[in-house]
């Protein structure tokens, strides 16, 4: 009998270490970013400190979540834990938010209450380093976590990646600082990105909002209705009613699958199977797929192409293209 570890798949295994290497990343990255701070007293350089800590806290949880993510399914979770990365990404995006919050508060505190900056040179050296092994790492996590479908590692990955870009902006803006030893720059500098720090996790937050209420993804299905329309069968006379959810790494499809009338159950549920299978050899995902079928009953011999039946009403006129709009459709008369 396998265990639960010998049923996890290698992709799934790949997601969890890229995780742990993002997160032992983002600790690194966290001490030398609070380095440069206690070294140059910069507010500007304090608000990528305080995104790094949000870092470091959502690299342990996403890689919490996603070993949670990749366990199979029990009897007490019959769909998998999928949605945790869901859960785990949505603090994320809180995280972001409340720390652009605080950057922006301690932007406006120094405007009124100075300090003398000192060893920005140091400062900005450490930023820029730290601002390219983020990039690095995150478009590494953003390449993984698109293909195992890993809404945590994407988001992970997108928010490493919006560091460096406030990483870039923030060294233009102590650059400009250095030279021009204009005070208030510092905090003008942490309030632009403060705010583009609040807009990322807005943006994390929204998604993923949307990604709980399991709200329908129309790119996918569009290509799932592509698909199927590419391998349809001629004893595949409709389908409609298709729903699509994801679940972490796993897809979850049902739809009802028009077939002649006369089939036996044994002919039907080879058709179901040939179905499926279309499906899960074009996705690396998991498939959970869920057939219901309904028998023609004359009423689709216009769009149904089967040169041998016997049992035809009236000739045949043309096919009904599957796509977003019909595959889609609930009910059929």
């Amino acid at each position: 009998m396998e265990t639960a570890q010998e049923v996890i798949k290698p992709e799934a295994r790949l997601k969890f270490q890229v995780q742990k290497v993002i997160a032992a990343f983002s600790i690194l990255i966290f001490a030398g970013k609070l380095a440069a701070y206690f070294l140059t007293n910069s507010v500007g350089i304090l608000t990528d400190a305080l995104e790094s800590t949000v870092n470091v806290t959502t690299g342990l949880i996403s890689l919490y979540a996603i070993w949670i993510s990749i366990k199979p399914k029990d009897k007490n979770h019959p769909f998998g834990h999928g949605k945790i990365e869901f859960l785990s990404a949505s603090l994320e995006g809180f995280l972001i938010i409340l720390a652009g919050i605080i950057i922006i508060f301690e932007a406006i505190k120094r405007l009124f209450i100075s300090a003398e900056l000192t060893q920005l040179d140091i400062g900005i050296y450490i930023v820029a380093i730290s601002g390219f092994f983020n990039y690095i790492v995150g478009w590494y996590s953003i390449k993984v976590g698109r293909k195992n479908n890993s809404i945590a590692l994407v988001s992970g990955g997108k928010h490493l990646q919006s560091d460096t870009y406030s990483s870039i902006g923030l060294v233009v803006g102590l650059v400009l600082l250095y030279f021009t030893k204009i005070a208030w720059l510092d905090s003008a500098i942490a309030l632009i990105f403060g705010s583009i720090i609040i807009y990322t996790g807005a943006k994390i937050l929204k998604e993923t909002t949307s990604n709980l209420m399991d709200e329908a993804d129309f790119k996918l299905i569009e290509e799932v209705s592509s698909l199927l329309e590419k391998n349809r069968t001629e004893n595949w006379i409709d389908i409609h009613n298709l729903k699509l959810i994801k679940y972490g790494s796993s897809y979850h499809i049902a739809c009802d699958l028009v077939l002649p009338w006369f089939m036996n159950v044994s002919e039907a549920h080879n058709e179901g199977k040939n179905l499926k299978k279309v499906l899960t050899d074009n996705f690396s995902e998991d498939i959970v797929f869920t057939l219901h079928t309904d028998d023609c009953r004359y009423m689709f011999c216009s769009q149904c192409k089967k040169n041998d039946c016997k049992e035809r009403k009236t000739d045949f006129v043309s096919l009904v293209k599957w796509n977003l709009e019909t595959i889609t459709i609930e009910h059929k008369e």
